[in-house]
This record gives C-alpha cells, structure tokens and sequence, in this order.
C-alpha cells in the first residue's frame, strides 16, 4: 500500500486534523500570542500530526506485507482467517471476529465437497468393477452361442447398474427433478417388476402384491426404489417369495429370504456398507439401499427396515396420502 493510498484511507482524518490545526492557532492568535510564535506551534503540531501518519502508514503497510507473505505461503488460500493476527483495535477486532466465521465457513464448505467428490469417485470406482461382471458374462454367453434369455438378464444388470449410478450422479439436485402428483401404488409396482421380470425369473423369485391406493409422490422415483428393493432380492436371496402390500398410505415389501445380521441392521442404508452378504457375492457398491434412503427423504417417505435372520426382511414405506408442494431439504442424512 503507497503513502497516497493511506492518507486516501484516512482522508477524513487528515482533513479534521487540519481544520483543528487552524482552528488551534486562530485561538492562540486571538489569545495574543504573536504570529512567529503561533507559527512555530502550528508547524509543530503539522510535522507530529505528519510524523503520526507516516509512522501509522508503516505499520499498516508492514502489517499487509506480513500477511501478503502468509497468503502467498498458503497452499489454501481460504486458510488465510485462521493466520491472522488479533487486532488492537476494538472495530477491527470486530471485522476479524466476522472473518473468522466466513473462513470457517468456507472451511467446512470445501471439506464437505472433498469428501462428497471423494464419496462419489469411491463409488465410481466400484462401479466400474462391478459392471464389467456382467458385461463379461454377455462376451461368454455370445461366444457359446449366445442364449437369449441369460443374454437379457445380463443386460438388464448392466442397464441397472447405470441408472443406479445416474440416479446417485443427480441426488444433489433431485428437487429440480421432482414431480409430484397423485400416484397409484399398484401402477409404480406393475413396471417395477416388470422391468425386472428377467432377474426375477432368473433367481427363481415369486411375487405377489395385494391391494392397491393412492398417495402423492413422484411416481417415476417410487418405481426407481421398488426396482432397487427387487434388485436386492435376486442377488441376494435367490428362490425367495416377494410380497408386496399396499394399504393405506403404507407400501410393504417382505421377502422370506436370509434376512440381514442384527448388527448390521441399522448400518444397510449407510454410503458403500456392503455388510456379509454383500463381500460373500464379490463385487458390491453398497449404495443400492442408500440411494433408497435418500431419495425417501427427499419425497417425505418413512422408511421402516426390520429384518430377522435366516427368516424375513421387510421395508415399510410410509407416504404422504394427501396433496402437498415439492419437498425440499437436505439429502445428506439418512432417513
């Protein structure tokens, strides 16, 4: 910072300084001291009143200096509010109060999109390896023969694992994609698991859903989390009967298969837990269930999980049953 540029900050004060100057040797004059005198002690109060600024200027600009030279050694610049220095003076240290909460702001700021980035190239990653499964599965069934039906159920794997992973990609802006209206349970169940019919099929899996009503939710999502839920079913508990019961303004889905450990119980919606049953079927992303989690919070659905080992596991949906706006509200927290 130039001399110029300082005394441009404290114009205002030199300005009083100068009217007081001439204000004190008016007084002086008019008291009858004589001009030479009232000279000196103007000239005097001048050369201290300058010797003030010049020496304010250099400590101002050794101060910005110092703090230049600590910004510049920063390899993030944001970390700049925690080096400072606490000011003397009262208004000031009220200025650095205020940047120490924007700096910590930031802070908490960029840590959470390190690790949602970190988050979602983890998720990528075993992404990546778990769709070459049936990708690799298509080569060898082409290249002994090509059998139609195990060709399909192979890519209906790959085509869910790419909308699992671009319903995840758009999580962090799903109010946009939102759309409510008034949705038949039995019509979000019917493409559900006719979509998945193959797998279905494949694992030996029957279904029977009972009753029907309607409720308010973005019909198009609800099939997206039934499909999971049915996804879940044919990797994990081959050979199990699905029953689905609507009623109300409650949608429950109960398979008789191998259920999930106590333990985990409270974990299976957390972000990439696979849990035992998952590390037993090779490569997992572990983010089926907590996609699910997500986007019920983000439709206002109550999601309920109880499950028995070696016995059942059942899902609870609990949805609004009567007309109401968009939600909105943070997805980063499970249900």
């Amino acid at each position: 910072m130039s001399f110029r540029e300082y005394l441009g900050a404290k114009s205002v004060l030199l300005c009083l300084t100068g009217i007081g100057g001439l204000y004190l040797a008016m007084v002086f004059y008019f008291c009858g001291l004589s001009g030479s005198l009232v000279g000196i002690l103007l000239g005097s109060g001048l050369l201290l009143a300058a010797a003030g600024f010049v020496v304010g200027w250099q400590r101002a600009d050794r101060r910005l200096r110092r703090l230049r030279s600590r910004l510049d050694a920063l390899p993030e610049k944001y970390l700049i509010g925690e080096t400072m220095d606490l000011p003397a003076d009262p208004l000031e240290r009220e200025y650095f109060q205020m940047m120490k909460e924007i700096s910590r702001s930031a802070i908490g700021a960029v840590e959470q999109a390190r690790g949602e980035k970190q988050d979602y190239c983890d998720y990528v990653d075993r992404w990546v390896h778990e769709i070459k499964t049936p990708l690799t599965a298509c080569a060898l069934i082409l290249a002994n023969g090509g059998e139609p039906a195990k060709l399909r159920r192979e890519l209906r794997r790959a085509d869910n694992l790419t909308e699992t992973i671009l319903t995840y990609a758009k999580l962090g802006t799903a109010e946009k994609d939102t759309q409510i209206s008034r949705t038949d349970l039995r019509t979000a169940c019917d493409p559900a698991v006719r979509e998945e019919m193959e797998l279905l099929i494949g694992a030996g899996i029957s279904i029977s859903i009972e009753g029907d009503s309607a409720v308010y939710t973005d019909g198009k999502l609800l099939v997206f989390i039934l499909k999971q839920l049915l996804i879940n079913c044919a990797k994990y508990c081959p050979g199990c009967q699905v029953r689905i019961t609507l009623e109300g303004d409650s949608l429950t889905f109960e398979d008789n298969g191998v259920g999930i450990p106590a333990h985990e119980l409270a974990r299976v919606t957390e972000r990439g837990f696979t849990g035992a049953a998952g590390r037993s079927h090779g490569q997992s992303t572990g983010m089926g269930l907590y996609i699910v989690s997500q986007l019920c919070k983000r439709l206002n659905i109550s999601l309920a999980i109880e499950s028995e080992e070696h016995c059942f596991t059942r899902f609870t949906l609990r949805l609004p049953a009567g007309k109401a706006e968009n939600p909105a509200g943070e997805i980063s927290q499970n249900c």
